[in-house]
């Protein structure tokens, strides 16, 4: 059998049946080795006790089809139903505990938990994040950058230009408040730029729209500080700064792949029709280009000072560069920085301020409920044993903690839609496997993150938002979005098992 993984660990099973596993840790891991013998005693071990104890695998039956019945149960309220994920989320998660043998009890404490944390570790980046959005939505700031942008690069290298944009505007912004900033403004710029009819005008206006798309993508699925893969650094103690490296890095091809080179592809033949959403701001003149480009990258700079400086002797214990390194730090300063520099003396209008904390707060309920929701189903799903099962089954049948991590997501954002939702239930249940496998945690990160994005469909409120903003009916934006978020997906996690050779 060929080995399944390699960098941190590489596993081999010989003709024998001698299970050879090493296991090699860099860094400040330390480095462990088990060979041969022992780990076939401890899989015999198992064996044997599985034979003399046949409720062991009965256990772990039950456990594999209560979370597949919770999960399945949450995508009919959802998509069936029409109720908000939050309800779905929860009911999904309760059915969850309750076929798994837990009494209620136990599982209305691992319901409240697992929303106590999501909302206290992840609930501020969210609503800073998306008050900072909403600056500079209202402010005409993103606005003014990407049309400067575009008129300065011309109509051949518009798709790239769309993608750097996206880039660089999406790192501060939630997925869906990247989605509506931008949006809007490369579909204007698209109508300018393409001067055919019929067809060939749609398809050329696609290509220079889905760039946009790969680009926020792959920011949110990727790079902190966005909320899922923030979130998956904490819980998996991954290293904040080497994440962001290898964020970076892998999202950059990665959004080539699925932008420009696919849209060639899969934007062949589409028909567009008028969008369905429109967008419109205060009316307010746009704040100097360099301060908006200043806010966007503000709080990523704070960030990657911050870990940046943690790493020299001579800065390593200063408290301002630990401050700084800390999301929530980074985007309150942002925020307060933002509003006089985007609005000027117009900050103190009583309309300015009601149009960004109205924006802020209305989309902040929703995705704080949801999120909520999702980090009920996963502490659950971890009281009830499915985080000890995945990390048994990783040692005993050799499966790359990457692939495992990656496949776990997948399968949750088939089911619920939300990347966030897929990135908290995959992190929830695999601290054990990368304890267990010594797997770098930072590349766990990225496989889960890569996995939280794969498929959007019509469960995912993305979809439907990126069919009203571009104008494609429900069968080309399969085609076009949800192939898109499949590439993001799976070219990530190619990526992220190559990197996974050299680190």
């Amino acid at each position: 059998m060929p080995p399944h993984f390699r960098g941190d660990q590489a596993f081999s099973v010989s003709s024998d049946r001698n299970l050879s596993y090493s296991c090699y840790q860099t860094g400040r891991r330390t480095r462990r080795r088990i060979i041969g013998s022992d780990v076939d005693d401890a899989v015999t071990a198992r064996s044997h006790a599985n034979e003399r104890h046949p409720s062991v695998i009965g256990g772990d039956l039950r456990l594999v089809i209560a979370a597949l019945a919770g999960i399945a149960l949450a995508v009919v309220m959802i998509v069936r139903g029409r109720l908000h994920p939050f309800i779905g989320l929860l009911c999904g998660a309760f059915t969850v505990g309750l076929l798994a043998g837990l009494p209620l009890p136990d599982v209305a404490k691992a319901v409240q938990k697992g929303v106590g944390d999501i909302i206290g570790g992840t609930g501020l980046v969210v609503a800073l994040g998306l008050s900072l959005g909403a600056m500079l939505h209202l402010s005409g700031a993103a606005a003014s950058l990407a049309r400067s942008a575009l008129q300065m690069t011309g109509a051949r290298a518009a798709p790239w230009a769309t993608l750097g944009i996206a880039i660089v505007v999406g790192l501060p912004l939630f997925f869906e408040t990247g989605l509506v900033l931008l949006l809007p403004i490369v579909v204007a710029a698209a109508e300018e730029m393409t001067g055919e009819d019929g067809p060939v005008r749609d398809a050329a206006k696609l290509r220079l729209i889905m760039p946009a798309l790969a680009g926020l993508g792959v920011v949110h699925a990727l790079v902190p500080p966005h909320p899922g893969p923030l979130l998956a650094v904490e819980a998996l103690g991954a290293d904040l700064g080497r994440t962001m490296l290898y964020g970076i890095l892998i999202a950059i091809p990665t959004a080539v792949i699925a932008g420009p080179l696919l849209a060639k592809i899969t934007t062949r033949g589409v028909r567009l029709a008028s969008p369905v959403a429109t967008d419109a701001g205060l009316a307010i003149a746009p704040p100097p280009r360099l301060w908006s480009l200043l806010i966007v990258l503000l709080p990523v700079l704070m960030i990657a000072t911050g870990e940046l400086g943690q790493m020299m002797p001579a800065l390593k214990g200063a408290g301002w560069l630990v401050a700084a390194s800390n999301p929530v730090v980074a985007l309150l300063l942002t925020n307060l920085v933002a509003l006089p520099l985007l609005f000027g003396r117009r900050l103190r209008e009583a309309a300015i301020q009601d149009a960004v904390w109205h924006e802020t707060m209305g989309a902040a309920g929703a995705i704080l409920l949801a999120i909520g929701a999702g980090g009920a189903l996963k502490q659950v799903l971890v009281t009830a044993g499915l985080s000890d099962l995945l990390a048994r089954t990783v040692l005993m049948y050799a499966i790359s903690p990457l692939l495992l991590g990656w496949l776990v997501a997948v399968a949750i954002r088939l089911a619920a839609g939300s990347a966030t939702v897929a990135t908290i239930t995959a992190v929830g249940i695999m601290p054990g496997v990368v304890a267990n496998s010594g797997v770098s945690p930072e590349l766990v990160v990225l496989a889960i993150g890569a996995g939280s994005v794969f498929f959007s469909h019509v469960n995912d409120p993305g979809f439907w938002l990126v069919k009203s903003y571009v104008g494609t009916s429900t069968a080309d934006t399969f085609r076009t979005w949800s192939l898109l978020e499949t590439a993001i997906s799976v070219v990530g996690l190619v990526l992220v098992l190559a990197l996974s050779y050299v680190v």
